[in-house]
């Protein structure tokens, strides 16, 4: 009926292990850890690292401010306020504000002593340490996305050969009966797969393994290159002799869509025929003229496609052509 994710399982391991820890480290308040545990777990190790720190520093200041105030003003609930008035801009400034919480637990505590000692803070010192550790180390294991990755990479490129087809049916012969489902398709999974790679970027602490991020940040910007092709390609007047020319490439350019990259052969094959259509003869009708001006914007579009890719520096990229 529902599904366990691997945070939850995660989650509830960590608060567990750490309030075991607590307990067998005879510390005062030791189901608290479990509760810094479960603040301190986050998507990505990143994350959980950043966590962790905010409220370790936040948890210092907290204890500075209240063994301060309740010493020197009055162990009462208008202390508490007081307190909160000062530490929580204090995070703020700090940007430590991911503590405030953690923090909370920790003044409470504090003033449900009625006298402050040195063996308190350690307690509460040592606390937070070992629910901060714990969540550390829970985080350490992160299943791998690369599998999904590879998914939606396979998926992108498929609709854009689609797309780049459907291009070429309606350059060739006018043919425009497409439902454009795959726009909308490629849209959504080009934003869910820049939001997965860069979760997988935030995973890594010890390298910047982000070819996938800048893969399908790649692809996005070629995707806004295809929708602004899309209308243009639709206002062509009519067909003319170099329609069938650009739509065999543009055809052979949708069957050798893949993440390898040599967009360099298709470059120079496309400034080949640019030069090949300035040697033809100039049109003789307005709407013939029309049209190859039309083709020609659409080159520069492609040009634009193309460059793309050959601009992006993917360290697993083969040895094949592809667009």
């Amino acid at each position: 009926m529902f599904k366990i994710g691997y945070r939850t399982i995660k989650t509830a391991l960590g608060a567990t292990l750490a309030i075991v820890l607590a307990q067998l480290l005879n510390l005062d308040h030791f189901p608290s850890a479990g509760i810094i545990t479960i603040l301190c777990i986050q998507v990505t190790q990143k994350k959980s690292l950043k966590a962790s720190a905010s409220r370790f520093l936040a948890c210092l200041l907290a204890m500075g401010y209240s063994t301060l105030l309740f010493e020197l003003v009055a162990y009462n609930p208008f202390t508490i306020g007081l307190i909160l008035l000062m530490f929580i801009p204090t995070t703020v400034a700090l940007k430590v504000n991911e503590g405030i919480v953690t923090s909370s637990v920790i003044i409470l505590h504090l003033y449900s002593s009625n006298g402050i000692t040195l063996d308190l803070l350690i307690n509460e010192t040592i606390l937070i340490a070992v629910g901060i550790g714990v969540a550390l180390v829970m985080n350490i294991y992160m299943p791998s996305v690369e599998k999904d990755l590879k998914s939606y990479q396979r998926k992108v490129e498929a609709n854009f050969s689609a797309i780049l087809m459907e291009i070429v049916k309606y350059v060739r012969d006018n043919d425009y009966t497409w439902n454009g489902k795959e726009l909308t398709e490629t849209s959504k999974w080009l934003a869910e797969a820049k939001s997965l790679a860069f979760r997988d970027v935030e995973n890594h602490f010890l390298r910047e393994e982000d070819y996938y991020y800048r893969y399908f940040d790649m692809r996005e910007k070629q995707f806004e290159i295809i929708e602004r092709i899309l209308p243009l390609v639709t206002n062509i007047p009519s067909i003319v002799k170099q329609s069938d020319i650009l739509a065999n490439f543009i055809q052979e350019l949708a069957e050798n869509v893949h993440p390898q990259n040599t967009a360099s052969f298709y470059l120079r094959k496309l400034d080949g025929m640019e030069q090949g259509f300035k040697e033809m003869q100039l049109p003789v009708t307005r709407e013939e003229f029309e049209s190859r001006a039309a083709l020609l914007q659409l080159m520069k579009e492609m040009e634009r496609y193309l460059l793309l890719k050959h601009s992006f520096n993917g360290r697993k990229a083969g040895m094949k052509k592809g667009g």
